[in-house]
């Protein structure tokens, strides 16, 4: 395995914190830990937009945020306004989840829809669209990341870390075949240490959420 050093890991982490238990005070210690070790982004509920932007203002981290969280099944009008919410309140990047069920169900034109309804209300930012791979099968996968793609996804992304498994290195390898220089992908979901973090980079990922990002880069 190559060794990847932590400070460059630490530059491709999108610090999470979207435990529904989080308080204010706890994204006040993720933000100040983002800006310590120099992580990408801080990654937190809607509701804390707001303050994670005004605690980050003159740092390089950026403020990164959910819509359609965590199962996907919201109608697409109300991923849409999240997205405006979030992005008037200061969010850089949105990470939204995929309508998983219409993919399931081969709706490949619904799901191009609601992404790309997300994409218009980020008016230019980043939209990562999470596909919970452990729901899909590897042909869906593939199919997802290429309607992503062309709805204006600028990230496909593994999982939510709230459903039955997290990101799989032969996830990432298949999603980054699929999306070639086009997007990029981000592993989330169960990646806790150094060594699985240098795994999901070498097999293709160019960022990664993580809860454990301290762990991480120990």
């Amino acid at each position: 395995m190559q060794k990847i050093p932590t400070r460059e890991i630490a530059g491709m982490i999108d610090h999470t914190l979207l435990a529904p238990e989080a308080t204010p005070e706890m994204v006040a210690r993720l933000c100040r830990e983002a800006v310590e070790h120099g992580f990408y982004s801080v990654c937190v509920a809607p509701v804390f937009v707001r303050r994670a932007g005004d605690l980050l203002a003159g740092t390089p981290v950026r403020v990164c945020t959910v819509a359609g969280f965590p199962a996907g099944m919201n109608e697409t009008d109300v991923k849409a306004y999240e997205t405006r919410r979030a992005v008037e309140q200061g969010a850089d990047e949105i990470d939204m989840v995929m309508n998983i069920g219409a993919a399931r169900a081969g709706d490949w034109t619904g799901v191009g829809l609601d992404v790309g309804s997300v994409v218009e209300q980020a008016g230019g930012h980043p939209v990562k669209v999470i596909l919970e791979t452990c729901l899909l099968t590897d042909e869906e996968k593939q199919r997802a990341c290429e309607v992503c793609v062309a709805a204006g996804a600028g990230f496909v992304k593994t999982s939510t870390g709230f459903s039955r498994n997290g990101a799989t290195v032969a996830d990432v390898r298949l999603m980054r075949a699929a999306v070639g220089d086009d997007a990029g992908v981000k592993a989330s979901g169960g990646i806790r240490d150094y060594e699985t973090a240098c795994r999901m980079i070498a097999a293709g990922a160019s960022r990664l959420g993580a809860s454990s990002s301290l762990k991480i880069i120990a």
